[in-house]
């Protein structure tokens, strides 16, 4: 691709098909790289209820194939790729794709997402979104009166296991150590709590059953002795961090200790004038598919006034 693009965007969450939706309609042109996730983690999440303007619930893949197919229908051109390298010193920015298509644009919308730290257990992946979860807020309402186990033992993990015990009729919080490594505030809220248990010591070592379909139970063995034992559950949920999906930028974008993009308080603009950062690669905080897609509507305002401010000078 030779011509100089009004916009370009990475990644195909929430973040960057609203952020495609709101350009396209501005007239900009938008081009859309999917990224090595086409529609990102909510493709790995079976049902969302909690996303304004479904109250009957959706699936997520169908959900990300309809902010797909809307941001097409008002003219974004998406290509299945994945940018593997850039170079933002100079404008127009310089962005390679994986199968070598260069693409040059005078703004850039990252919206490359973060990804769940997982456990790396095989059946795991075969059970995401069938009672395995990295996300308390989003599934915990299909756990009503049932068993659960939240692996970590950090502020998030503490966070998770309290969520959950709106639903659930009990917790266990499985800490490969013999003390929880949360703030004291965090610990004491999961301590004193009388539907969260504390599994000391352990490691979850296998997800059971896949051939049920759904999770059943878990597998735990003990840091020390090495001793093994299957418990039943209902639900797995991970609580162990998430990595932002960031390393195409390192050295050249702002971002804090945990490699999330920093942007200016209040919008989505970055370090380096006209390229932007929308979504889960700058949100460690909310990480939702709602609070995405709003900043990544914000991303496609500032691209628009941004372009305006460059053409006025």
């Amino acid at each position: 691709m030779t011509e100089t693009l009004k916009t370009l965007i990475l990644g195909s969450g929430p973040a960057g098909y609203t952020a495609a939706i709101y350009a396209a309609r501005a007239n900009l042109a938008p081009v859309l790289l999917t990224g090595s996730q086409p529609g990102g983690q909510l493709t790995i999440t079976s049902d969302v209820e909690n996303y304004p303007g479904f109250p009957k619930g959706i699936m997520g893949p169908e959900m990300m194939e309809m902010f797909r197919e809307q941001a097409a229908r008002f003219g974004t051109v998406i290509h299945d790729e994945t940018g593997t390298k850039v170079d933002l010193g100079t404008r127009p920015f310089t962005i390679t794709s994986e199968s070598g298509k260069v693409f040059r644009a005078e703004t850039l919308i990252v919206s490359t997402g973060a990804s769940a730290i997982y456990l790396g257990l095989p059946n795991e992946k075969k059970l995401q979104g069938r009672g395995v979860s990295a996300c308390a807020t989003c599934d915990g309402f299909f756990f009503k009166n049932k068993v659960v186990h939240v692996v970590g033992g950090g502020d998030s993990a503490c966070e998770e296991a309290n969520f959950l015990t709106k639903y659930a009729s009990k917790v266990y919080m499985v800490v490969r150590r013999d003390a929880l490594r949360a703030s004291k505030i965090m610990q004491q809220r999961a301590l004193a709590n009388p539907k969260i248990e504390m599994l000391w010591e352990q490691n979850v070592t296998d997800v059971l059953d896949v051939a049920k379909g759904k999770v059943t139970g878990v597998e735990l063995t003990h840091s020390k002795t090495g001793e093994k034992q299957q418990v039943p559950t209902d639900g797995l949920f991970l609580a162990i961090g998430h990595e932002p999906n960031t390393k195409l930028f390192r050295g050249v974008l702002d971002m804090d200790e945990k490699g999330y993009i920093q942007t200016v308080p209040g919008k989505t603009a970055t370090n380096v004038p006209g390229v932007f950062a929308a979504g889960d690669c700058q949100d460690s905080y909310y990480r939702q598919a709602v609070t995405a897609a709003g900043t990544g509507c914000m991303a496609a305002i500032e691209v628009e006034r941004w372009l305006e401010e460059q053409h006025h000078k």
